[in-house]
Order: C-alpha cells, then sequence, then structure tokens
C-alpha cells in the first residue's frame, strides 16, 4: 500500500459490516489509525451488540494496524461526542469521518408507518448530522488555536437519494437529506480547513442483498463488481489529504465506475414578466418539459 492515509486518524460508522468494515480496512491498509464504530443492530435497526465492531478492530490489529471499537448509537447527543472524544483521547487528534451508519425499514408509502419514517431517519440522517457536528467542533475549536487540520468528512448518501426507490420513501428521503446536509457543512467548514463530500455507492451488504438479490449475487468467476471494497479507495482518497480541493462533491460509485453527480441545475425557463394564469403556466411548462431532458426512472418503477 501507498501509506496515503499514514498518520491520519479516521472514524467510521457502521463499520461492523459491509461497506463500512471495507471501509475500515482500507484506511487501515493506508496507515491510518481508525476508530470502528457500529451498535451491532439487526438489519431493522433493533437489538445491539459490541461484537460485530470489536471483530473489525481485530482484523485491522491483525494486519498490524491500529484500531479500537466504539460501541455507541452516534444518533443521540452523548454517543456521538463520545464518538469524537474516543478518537482525540486515544490517538490525540481526528482527521477524517466517514459517516456510513443505516440501516432499512422499507414498505410502500400507504404502508409506512410513523415509527418506521422516524426510525430510517434517526439513523440515517439524525446520525449523519450529530457525528459531524461534534467533529466539525473540533476543528473548529483547532483552527482558532493555530492548528488549521486537513480534515474531510466522507458522508453516505445512495442511489435512492437521487432518483427515489419504490418502496424506500423514507430511505430515499433520508438519504436526499444527506446530500443537502453535505453541500451546507462544505459551505460553512471549509474556513476551517475540513472539506465534505458524499458518495452514492452500489455494493452487496445486507441492506441490498435481499431488496436487489438478482443484481448483487457474486458471480462465479471474474470480477465482483457489487464487493464493497470496489467503493472503499475512492472513500479513502476522500477521506486523504490528497483531497485538497475537492468539496461539496457527490459521487456515485460501483464496481471500477466513479461517476461526479451534477445535481440540480437550472434547466428551460420562461418568465413572462407578469404573473400567469393557471392556463398559461400550464401551456408554458409543457413547452418546457418538451425541451428539458427527460428525468432517469425512480428505482423500481413499473
Amino acid at each position: 500500500m501507498s501509506g496515503l492515509c499514514s498518520e491520519r486518524v479516521a472514524i467510521v460508522t457502521g463499520a461492523g459490516r459491509g461497506l463500512g468494515r471495507a471501509h475500515a480496512l482500507a484506511l487501515a491498509a493506508e496507515g491510518a489509525k481508525v476508530v470502528v464504530n457500529d451498535l451491532g443492530v439487526g438489519l431493522d435497526g433493533t437489538g445491539s451488540a459490541t461484537g460485530p465492531a470489536q471483530l473489525v478492530v481485530d482484523e485491522i490489529v491483525a494486519r498490524g494496524g491500529q484500531a479500537v471499537a466504539h460501541g455507541g448509537d452516534i444518533a443521540t447527543t452523548e454517543g456521538a461526542a463520545s464518538l469524537i472524544r474516543a478518537a482525540v483521547e486515544t490517538y490525540g487528534r481526528l482527521d477524517t469521518l466517514v459517516n456510513n451508519a443505516g440501516f432499512l425499514r422499507d414498505r410502500m408509502l400507504v404502508n409506512l408507518g410513523e415509527d418506521d419514517w422516524d426510525a430510517v431517519m434517526r439513523v440515517h440522517l439524525k446520525g449523519h448530522f450529530l457525528p459531524l457536528k461534534y467533529a466539525a467542533a473540533h476543528w473548529r475549536a483547532e483552527a482558532k488555536a493555530g492548528r488549521v487540520p486537513a480534515a474531510r468528512v466522507v458522508n453516505t448518501s445512495s442511489g435512492a437519494g437521487l432518483l427515489g426507490s419504490v418502496g424506500q420513501g423514507n430511505y430515499s428521503a433520508a438519504k436526499a437529506g444527506i446530500i443537502g446536509l453535505t453541500l451546507v457543512a462544505a459551505a460553512e467548514m471549509g474556513r476551517y480547513g475540513v472539506l465534505v463530500n458524499a458518495i452514492a455507492p452500489a455494493a452487496r451488504t445486507r441492506m441490498t442483498e435481499a431488496t436487489f438479490a438478482e443484481t448483487m449475487t457474486a458471480p462465479d468467476t471474474g470480477f465482483d463488481a457489487m464487493a464493497p471494497e470496489n467503493v472503499s479507495p475512492l472513500v479513502v482518497w476522500l477521506g486523504s489529504a490528497a483531497s485538497a480541493g475537492v468539496t461539496g462533491r457527490v459521487f456515485e460509485a460501483e464496481g471500477g465506475r466513479i461517476t461526479v453527480m451534477e445535481g440540480w441545475r437550472p434547466g428551460p425557463t420562461a418568465d413572462k414578466g407578469a404573473r400567469w394564469s393557471p392556463a398559461g403556466a400550464g401551456e408554458a411548462v409543457l413547452k418546457l418539459l418538451a425541451e428539458a431532458t427527460a428525468p432517469e426512472p425512480v428505482y423500481g418503477a413499473q
């Protein structure tokens, strides 16, 4: 390995399995000291166990790296604050935060309960906000003390957040919210030496194996495009000092493909210079849509 993250200290949330585990191992392989956070919950977010985080720590240590486990709930104030403290108190600094934790409670909208909505919003969106808040406060204090960091945040959105996904209204809304949070954090924190980006990965995890079973099946031979390890090199680079100048961006990552997502941009416009009538507004909209690029289909739409 190149030692791209040598001497850096990284936090990865939801790192006990899947993408988070792959990111933690890849960061450690490039020299980072890693705080491995995982609450050890089931696919639906219930239960808890410290085992998954410690197993990843054991893997890193067995390979000659340095890591420590953190089993706190990062969607709580105390859990998120203690996560940042774990990095600073154990290794003396924090350089990279990878927000990855999440779970699914899929339902069609007419069957989606309020508790299922709240639970998914809590772990995905609040679980990004709170670690980011406390990490940003730490980095701001460092910058004001004259120690401007080369800090990095990598948030985890999804194709569902970019395009929507049938049966995943709660998940899609939370992942879209993470993109908005990323853009605001990048704008606010740049003055303190913090760069903030997001990825929208496609990989085989507990969350995708059941939902997209056919697509996610590992091949018998050849390149395994859906292996979570394929996404981690981008995360490592974004989490390193080498990514200087890259902030406020969203990247799709799948297999060997990396795509810069360009987001909402103004398209065809009509300006009457006065108030439209309803019929006139409708006529204008239809003309504009005829000139506009057709949207990508929602995942799972019939």
